[in-house]
């Protein structure tokens, strides 16, 4: 059973971890295209806007619905920051049970 599940949840961690990337990306990019630093009219940078809320969307759209308005304040990605963390400690902790530490 430990020779699938260790490397099973190594796998969920270091996912978990580059998703967690993709979201700060995210948001400096959001960042980036509010005080006027990049535009989309480049395409390159359009295409990177595209790529990088094609994989956060998902996520952050139903915390979008649960968390309350802040107006220009978007307090999703740190919501889906402490889920994901939440999620490495979860993973973490069964990897240490598994080992019987």
């Amino acid at each position: 059973m430990d020779v699938i599940l260790v490397p099973l949840f190594t796998v969920i961690l270091i996912a978990l971890k580059i998703y967690w990337y993709v979201v700060l990306a995210t948001v400096i990019f959001s960042w980036l295209l509010a005080f006027g630093v990049v535009n989309t009219y480049n395409h390159v940078v359009r295409t990177i806007g595209d790529v990088l809320s094609r994989l956060t969307e998902p996520a952050l759209r139903p915390l979008r619905r649960i968390l309350p308005d802040f107006g220009p304040v978007d307090l999703s990605p740190i919501a889906l920051w402490l889920i994901i963390l939440f999620v490495q400690m979860v993973v973490e902790n069964l990897l240490l049970a598994i080992h019987g530490l």
